[in-house]
This record gives C-alpha cells, sequence and structure tokens, in this order.
C-alpha cells in the first residue's frame, strides 16, 4: 500500500513564515529557513513553499530564499507564488525545489501547465487551488486566485480534469472556507476532486489534529495531508501526528 504523505506547508510574505486564518489576519510566525529545518528534523515526508503575496504584486519568486530552504532539507520541496514562465520555473528548480505550484498564473495562462509539463515533466508540474462553496457553479465550488482575492468563472471539478489534461501531475486542494480554522479539511470537497481525476491530491487548509488528517486520507481519498497551523502551534510535531495516524492502522512513514 502506498504510504500516505504528511506535508508542511510555508506561506511566505515578505521573506517571513506568516499565518492567518481564511486567508485573512496574517501574523508574523518565523525563519522560513530555520523553520524548515526543523520540520525536516521532525520528520516531514514534503515541504511546500508558498510567496502569498507574490502573484497578488506581480513579483517574482525569492529565489535566495528558496536556495536557502532547499539547502536544510532533502526531501520533495515545492514552491508555488509569481511564476509567470517557463524561465521561472527553470530557476527554482536551478535553486534545489523539486516542484513548482502553478495557481493564479495556472488560470491566466493555461498553456504554461503544459509547457512546464513537457519541458520538466508532469511530476514537476503541480496544480494549487484556492476553492469556496459557491452554489452557481455545477461542483458547488468555485476557484479563487490571487492569495484567494479574485473569484474566477471556473467550477473547481471542471478546472482539475482541464488542468490535468494540460499536463498537471498534482493538485494541492486548498478549501479556503476551512483555511487555518483547525476544523477539520473539507471531505465533501476533497472526495469530490480526488475522485475526478486520475493524479495525486493533497488536501489542503483545516487540519488541526491527527483525527482530522485520518478523515481526510480515508473519508477524503487523498493522497496527502498539507498542514500548518496545527505544527506552527508548536502543539504537535510531525513525529506525534504519525505515530496517531499509524495507530489508526494508517500507512505513513515512521
Amino acid at each position: 500500500m502506498l504510504k500516505k504523505r504528511i506535508i508542511i506547508c510555508l506561506d511566505v510574505k515578505d521573506g517571513r513564515t506568516t499565518k492567518g486564518v481564511k486567508f485573512m489576519d496574517n501574523k508574523d510566525i518565523g525563519d522560513p529557513v530555520e523553520m524548515a529545518a526543523e520540520y525536516y528534523r521532525q520528520g516531514v515526508d514534503e515541504l511546500v513553499f508558498y510567496d502569498i503575496m507574490a502573484s497578488a504584486r506581480g513579483k517574482k519568486p525569492i529565489l535566495d530564499l528558496i536556495a536557502s530552504v532547499a539547502s536544510q532539507v532533502f526531501i520533495p520541496f515545492c514552491v508555488g507564488g509569481g511564476i509567470a514562465t517557463l524561465d521561472d520555473i527553470r530557476a527554482i528548480i536551478l535553486a534545489g525545489a523539486e516542484k513548482v505550484s502553478l495557481n493564479s498564473q495556472a488560470v491566466k495562462n493555461p498553456e504554461l501547465i503544459t509547457q512546464g509539463a513537457r519541458v520538466f515533466g508532469n511530476q514537476c508540474i503541480v496544480l494549487g487551488m484556492d476553492v469556496a462553496k459557491d452554489d452557481s457553479f455545477p461542483s458547488g465550488y468555485g476557484v479563487y486566485i490571487n492569495g484567494g482575492r479574485v473569484k474566477t468563472n471556473l467550477d473547481a471539478r471542471e478546472w482539475a480534469q482541464k488542468a490535468v489534461q494540460l499536463g498537471a501531475g498534482e493538485i494541492v486542494l486548498n478549501s479556503i472556507d476551512a483555511d487555518g480554522t483547525r476544523d477539520g479539511y473539507e471531505i465533501t470537497l476533497t472526495r469530490m476532486i480526488s475522485e475526478a481525476v486520475e493524479v495525486p491530491v493533497i488536501a489542503s487548509g483545516g487540519g488541526g489534529k491527527p483525527d482530522h488528517l485520518a478523515d481526510v486520507l480515508t473519508q477524503g481519498k487523498a493522497d496527502a495531508a498539507l498542514i500548518a497551523s496545527m505544527v506552527h502551534s508548536g502543539e504537535y510535531t510531525v513525529r506525534s501526528i504519525k505515530e496517531a495516524l499509524a495507530a489508526r492502522n494508517m500507512p505513513v512513514r515512521l
């Protein structure tokens, strides 16, 4: 049985790790390089680094900071935010990342998914989706861009399927409604997208305790769970989360 992955997200703003609730009221919580090193020591399976303001500000990725984080971790490392061209993807991979997450720019320029997959391989191209409930869409969920600030006309399920057809090799599915609440993942949304595509789906938004991860990895059919607040707060370590999941017979790397 394939192991379920635990992935930690570092949201970065102005070079510092930040955390908010439902994409609002972000607070500075530390240095991303030091935090990456600590989570690597704790045994996290993968790390995701999002520059949450890059696309909204029209800025490029912070390559020196990405390289500093990459130098501290020897696990798959994904970077998102401000990636608009093939040259941006190449620069991030050369800085030490294994994957790039395309979110706003994938919506604005879907061809970038195909170009990136053709040049670097599908495994390098991750679709980042920021999704909120919206009954005006067939699936009941709509896609947002620019850090959740701008509503698009895209249905969540249809966009996920199209992006995979274009070449995305993985999806990070972030529920805006659940983000930072620590009340549990959006199970219905996660299961719907997981069943709609043939690539791994990473559930994001709402993780607050190990039971939440167990629920989204089983009921939600997610391949991995992305966490932030529950470890940033110091309440849990990667080890304690994995041990709790293993106690529930979840296949995790201990």
